[in-house]
């Protein structure tokens, strides 16, 4: 082997020399000597001394590796002879070096090692076994081999987490069944041996056997472990620090190993005894937390298995022998809640499982004991407990501890949820001692007793779940324990407890039990209070004015018709959350972000418009609502016309100094269109904003908004504000929105990208489903610059397609173009298309045959065979245009056999089934518009012979075309199936 070269494989600042090294290496794999030069330098080289560089000997043992698993089994017997030769080498050779090979290369020899047994035992090799355990004698280094080794195979042979073949597990059962016949004996003695031994003088090997008696447990007879001499020496090891983590995984696999439910009980039962009488159990003065957790996961193993034990025998019927499990189950509980009780969650998370298990068996009882009651109440005081955070959590730093715990604290959720069901009463009145407990000494508890009370009596709402989440009436006991916990929360103050995580909980509560101000109006007022002073949206907190603007509006929308003898004020109180300021690159001025503020726009129009006011007084106060948004968006605008060059060529350096600014004001003039269209939340329709006296405020909004027309750039975000603005207009207002719409469309079209031509367009569609024939007119003289910049779009953006980011825009404004054309037909707005000068028309329905046939896209195929159908409908009889009749057996008819005869086409996808669909419902209309004669003398004589269809395929498919409708819609995938033979 060319060492010197292999020497760069490691080295990755030489790329050439790497480059080169990896293709010899490549080179070496493939050949058929390749294994030979390996195996050679491994054994020669370190045998002259160990210079051989770690990185060459783990690729040389690569090289062996491949070999093995591709060629080993059926090479020549000189070859195989060779192989194990080298095996007994590699042995010599780690016994007879000072130092051992890195884990890693010890590892990879180990897997050679058991590739080799998986290929030749028990028939080539059937002393594998004996050959190995001799060599034990050779001291440590042959030992940590033979473990290793060991642990090789159970990887091959055993791991159920590795998937196997049919072959390889027939192979696997045969191997295990011939290990338990002839040597499982010897090699379960020399595991003894070696923890006997080295108990002391080599803790590291002694853990290593715990491991493989672990893992070869689950299919060795249990009694060659389960007996007193390996017991012994476990219970032993739990006792000595550098042994006992590996001696409890030990006992775990021990326990977890698959038996009958009867032995399975017997076998648990001794073994807790036994560490139970040997003291190992009084975990109260143990500090070792990883000790801990490994003996937490032992008893969670002791639990679910007794759990399993369990129901099956419940299944079998045996009920006497089931509820005698479940005493003994019962017993483990206490020390169970001990680790679920601890300090440290690691160690309580540990047993979470069986707590787990245990919950669902008690759900399945009809009744709980006193003993059973008395255990489901101490879990809930563990839950109370360790729901709370420790007074050191970083509530503002998403790390990996965090994380961990609020994980945790869902499971303690879930747990709390489960208690629930079993005993409703105690929930409920524990959950209420906990709250009355806390709340009237809120000032003098830490954050964590005050949080966890108020989370607990917000879960009782999902706990306890009610018709329409109204806890307040129906069931007088929710009603009398709940209610005098919310006067309680709402009486005492805590809204003002300093840390944001109380705050926070108050305030969700508030929302969460909304249904209480509908049952007690008489504190909406203090509530307010709570949400508009320091303690609430302007909160010291950041996140908590975020949340709290947002429950803000959730409330109102609540108690709105509770709200009208504080409407005046707490809009007078909003104000200065409603100021627009530009979010300037420097600290932060402005309480609330833009997307906050908009929750607060939101609630101010639905205080308007549900007040006990005449239209007069709430167009008044939506006036002065929207107005300083109005005087704001001019100034800001005539700033941002300003600071525009008014062609490309006046870009200068003066422009990158504006360029920033002009960013800040584009992105806070689209906030200000946002915030009115966020104020109109609350309209539903245009009689409602007549109704209310509103109409001119958001008229007048439209006009100084669409004064955006003056800038001389496409400014993006401001587009973006002003669809939105019109988005929600179409839904408020009435025809009074059309004249703007020329106007308005000028602004949005004056960018003909794709994404903002794909946005564009469902706009005017909502339009059109709104006003349908109103619309005519603009949509007359609008039709064709719409689809002239569409198409020059996506002719511009067809350079892109390697591209994905621009593929998927591209498909987003092909789908937005065939539904605009979709929109205009399924609204019957025909004259639309019929007054577009023949070239355009023409142009729009080519596009739709090809979007139905060309793009691999099922949803534009789809609308496309729809609109078309659609159009045949309308123009197919004998008031269309004369030359569309032509155009439907030129296009359309072959376009219904072209889709489905692509290759692109899957008649498996769901959604390409219905673009199917819709082919022959086309069909089926032309059929019906231009008669049977027609369209059968069409196909039989003209097109279907260019199919190559005999006279027979011709007339079956025309018989079935003239038949029902769901019967030809079945009969035209399947031949479409048999034609592409799937």
């Amino acid at each position: 082997m060319d060492l010197q070269l292999l020497q760069f494989l490691s080295n990755p600042s030489d790329a050439n020399a790497q480059s080169r090294a990896l293709a010899y290496f490549e080179q070496l794999k493939s050949s058929d000597t390749g294994w030979q030069l390996a195996t050679n330098t491994l054994i020669n080289t370190n045998s002259a001394g160990p210079s051989l560089n770690d990185h060459v000997k783990f690729f040389a043992l690569q090289v062996i590796e491949v070999f093995i698993k591709q060629s080993y089994q059926k090479s020549s017997p000189s070859q195989q002879q060779a192989m194990k030769h080298f095996l007994s080498q590699w042995i010599q050779l780690q016994v007879s070096q000072p130092v051992q090979d890195k884990v890693f290369i010890r590892n990879k020899a180990a897997q050679i090692f058991a590739l080799v047994f998986v290929c030749d035992y028990p028939k080539r090799w059937p002393n594998f076994f004996t050959d190995l355990l001799q060599t034990l004698s050779l001291g440590p280094h042959a030992i940590d081999l033979y473990l290793r080794v060991l642990l090789a195979i159970d990887s091959e042979v055993v791991d159920r987490e590795i998937l196997h073949s049919k072959e390889e597990a027939d192979r696997n059962t045969l191997i295990k069944d011939h290990m338990r016949e002839t040597c499982v004996d010897s090699l379960v003695d020399s595991w003894y041996h070696i923890l006997s031994v080295y108990e002391t003088s080599n803790t590291d090997l002694v853990c290593q056997t715990l491991e493989i008696v672990g893992a070869y447990i689950a299919w060795i007879n249990i009694d060659l472990i389960a007996n007193m001499r390996f017991v012994d020496l476990l219970v032993r090891f739990l006792r000595e620090q550098p042994l006992r983590e590996a001696a409890a995984d030990c006992l775990h696999d021990i326990v977890a190993k698959g038996m009958d439910p009867v032995a399975k009980i017997k076998l648990v039962e001794s073994l807790f005894s036994v560490l139970d009488s040997a003291g190992i159990l009084n975990i109260d003065m143990e500090e070792d937390v990883d000790y801990l957790c490994k003996l937490a996961r032992l008893i969670n193993c002791i639990g679910l298995q007794m759990a399993l034990s369990w129901t099956k025998l419940k299944k079998a019927g045996d009920n006497d022998s089931a509820c005698a499990v479940m005493q003994l189950l019962e017993s483990k509980i206490p020390l169970c809640f001990r680790f679920l009780s601890h300090s440290d969650d690691d160690v309580s998370a540990s047993v979470m499982e069986f707590v787990k298990e245990y919950v669902q068996m008690l759900k399945q009882k009809a009744a709980l004991n006193e003993t059973e009651r008395q255990q489901v109440e101490n879990l809930l005081f563990i839950i109370f407990e360790k729901t709370k955070y420790d007074e050191g959590f970083y509530f503002d730093r998403d790390g990996e501890e965090e994380a961990i715990f609020l994980e945790y604290r869902k499971q303690l959720r879930t747990l709390f949820d489960n208690v629930a069901v079993l005993d409703r009463d105690l929930v409920l009145n524990r959950v209420r001692d906990l709250v009355n407990m806390t709340l009237p000494r809120w000032q003098t508890s830490s954050f964590a007793e005050v949080e966890a009370a108020l989370t607990f009596l917000y879960q009782l709402g999902e706990a306890l779940p009610v018709s329409h989440g109204n806890h307040f009436s129906g069931d007088s006991a929710k009603a009398s324990a709940l209610q005098p916990m919310m006067q309680s929360l709402l009486s005492c103050g805590v809204s003002n407890y300093p840390h944001p995580a109380v705050t926070l909980c108050f305030f969700e509560l508030v929302v969460r039990y909304e249904k209480f101000f509908l049952v007690e109006p008489q504190f909406v007022a203090p509530t307010l209070v709570a949400f508009l002073d320091q303690g609430g949206m302007r909160h010291a907190n950041p996140k908590v004015r975020s949340r709290v603007a947002y429950l803000f509006s959730r409330f109102v929308r609540a108690v709105k018709t509770h709200m009208t003898d504080y409407t005046e004020d707490v809009l007078r109180r909003l104000q200065d959350l409603l100021v627009l300021i530009p979010a300037e690159s420097g600290p932060q001025t402005a309480l609330l972000t833009h997307d906050d503020q908009l929750f607060i726009f939101e609630t101010a129009g639905l205080l308007i418009t549900s007040g006990n006011f005449d239209a007069e007084i709430k167009r008044n106060l939506m006036h002065s609502l929207v107005s300083p948004v109005l005087d704001k968006f001019a100034v800001l605008l005539e700033e941002l016309i300003r600071l525009t060059p008014q062609s490309p060529n006046a870009v200068g350096a003066a422009d990158a100094t504006n360029q920033k600014r002009r960013a800040i004001l584009a992105q806070c003039l689209s906030h200000a269109m946002s915030a009115v269209a966020w104020s109109s939340k609350a309209f539903t329709n245009s009689q409602n904003i007549k109704a209310s006296g509103c109409l001119s405020v958001y008229l007048k909004a439209l006009e100084v908004f669409l004064r955006a027309i003056q800038l001389p750039e496409v400014v993006p975000e401001i587009q973006a504000g002003l669809r939105q603005y019109l988005h929600r207009m179409t839904v408020c207002l009435g025809e009074e929105l059309l004249p703007f719409v020329p106007s308005a469309s000028q602004v949005l079209l004056k960018s003909s990208s794709v994404q903002s031509l794909a946005e564009y367009i469902p706009l005017i569609n909502q339009i059109i489903a709104k006003f349908k024939k109103q619309v005519v007119p603009f949509l007359t003289q609008a039709f064709a610059p719409i689809i002239s910049s569409i198409f020059n779009a996506l002719a511009a953006s067809a350079a892109s397609v390697n591209d994905e980011e621009a593929r998927l825009e591209r498909q987003s404004l092909q789908r937005s173009y065939f539904s605009f054309v979709a929109a205009i037909v399924g609204s019957g707005l025909m004259e639309v298309l019929a007054s577009q000068d023949p070239a355009t028309l023409q142009q729009v329905l080519v596009s739709l045959v090809q979007g139905a046939v060309d793009y691999p896209d099922p949803v534009a195929q789809k609308t496309c065979f729809s609109t078309l159908r659609r159009l045949v409908e309308i123009w197919g009889g004998k008031d269309g245009p004369a030359e569309f009749v032509e155009f439907v057996y030129k296009q359309i008819v072959p376009a219904c056999f072209l889709a489905p005869l692509r290759d692109t086409f899957d008649l498996n996808d769901a959604q390409t089934t219905m673009a199917l669909s819709e082919s022959a419902l086309c069909l089926r209309a032309i059929l019906e518009k231009r008669g049977d004669e027609e369209l059968i003398t069409f196909l039989q004589t003209q097109y279907l012979p260019t199919l190559k269809l005999n006279l027979q395929q011709s007339q079956e498919f025309c018989m079935a075309l003239r038949s029902d409708q769901k019967l030809f819609k079945s009969y035209y995938k399947m031949f479409f199936q048999q034609a592409r033979g799937l």
